[in-house]
């Protein structure tokens, strides 16, 4: 099949869940990594065609969700005092220990809303007198384009941009969530896009470390249909390896120049994860060759500390302990236009899937 059209059809994908049902004799448990793996799911309601005893646990997929909220903090504090913040969209309702960037936006702060970092840099070009940063938020997929920017900034020379790294990386965070004593996991969907461009060779290692099986998995119905038929049939067969249902986009070798380019600027390091702590080396930051380009250290930043919400339980809706609707806010104080945490505003939020597409959920 060539055509997206045809990953949205309806028999085909009901093939995969009946399938599914004559297979899955005992209970799984399976994590899908991606939040937009899981929006597919809820949003098509494919989570209540499932056998009961085939449960979908949601993971920590989505980038916004995981920026902690430091950095959040450190973006509202540059943008408060004159520098030009450039950030994707879904990043400026995400709440800080005070306030969203969208909120210091409206007192005044220039904020860029944008689709790509390069466009950052043209800005830094027409505003040499102003300071601009791109916040730098993603997992491998966003990477490339992020150091894109730094490598055309030093090409130009241009000493007024940097960006604020909020890089984390997907298989230092499933190893983390496995050796997680709570963890109830018995196979992962990976994450597709990621996969695009980083390849699968990262996979095998975790495959053979924890016996579970990991398949790269699309997000269409037809895919999701596919990949859990794929985790089941393993699980029951009592076997662990490394499929790859989402072949049309992800090649075993990934996207050679994206990860050259990735290497050239960034260099592996361990990242805090909101809600989940410090995971070693699992994420990226800048190499000391474009330190330049660090807004932290530009800035004087790195020492601004924030301490998680009390009342939001993202860590574990992240890790898969919970699901959204078992936090006592959802829905009341937390909503997506008043966030008590990034999982309800991000649209890659497993809180916002519940939130916005309820009636597609049985959650008793």
């Amino acid at each position: 099949m060539k055509y997206l059209s045809e990953y949205r059809n309806l028999e085909a994908t009901k093939k995969y869940l009946d399938l599914i049902a004559k297979t899955a004799t005992k209970t799984w448990n399976i994590m899908e990594i991606c939040g937009g793996q899981t929006h597919g799911l809820v949003k098509n309601g494919i989570i209540n065609l499932l056998p009961d005893n085939v449960r979908m646990i949601h993971g920590p997929g989505c980038p916004v969700c995981v920026t902690p909220l430091n950095l959040i903090d450190k973006a509202i504090e540059l943008l408060e005092n004159g520098v030009i913040v450039c950030s994707f969209g879904d990043m400026v309702r995400v709440p800080g220990s005070k306030k969203s960037l969208l909120e210091a936006k409206a007192n005044g702060g220039d904020l860029r809303i944008l689709y790509s970092p390069l466009e950052a840099v043209n800005i830094a070009k027409q505003n040499p007198d102003k300071e601009v940063v791109f916040f730098a938020v993603g997992f491998e997929t966003t990477a490339p384009a992020n150091a894109l920017s730094v490598l055309h900034a030093k090409k130009e020379n241009l000493k007024n941009y940097s960006i604020l790294v909020s890089h984390v990386l997907v298989p230092p965070a499933m190893e983390g969530i496995l050796d997680d004593e709570l963890c109830t996991i018995d196979a992962f969907l990976g994450a597709g896009h990621v996969c695009a461009i980083m390849g699968m060779k990262e996979y095998y290692p975790l495959v053979e470390k924890y016996n579970i099986p990991i398949v790269i998995t699309g997000f269409e119905p037809l895919d999701l249909a596919q990949g859990i038929y794929m985790a089941v049939l393993q699980l029951e067969q009592g076997i662990y390896k490394l499929e790859n249902q989402y072949a049309r986009v992800v090649k075993e070798e990934g996207n050679l120049e994206a990860k050259k380019m990735m290497r050239t600027v960034f260099e592996i390091a361990d990242r805090e994860w909101r809600g989940i702590g410090t995971i070693p080396e699992s994420g990226y930051r800048l190499k000391k060759e474009f330190a330049a380009f660090d807004a932290e250290t530009k800035f004087g930043i790195q020492s601004i500390v924030t301490p998680e919400n009390s009342a939001c339980i993202a860590g574990q809706i992240l890790k898969g302990i919970k699901k959204p609707h078992q936090c006592k806010q959802f829905g009341k104080s937390c909503t997506p236009s008043n966030p008590l945490g990034a999982p309800m505003v991000s649209s890659e939020g497993a809180c916002a899937a519940y939130y916005h597409f309820s009636n597609n959920l049985i959650t008793s």
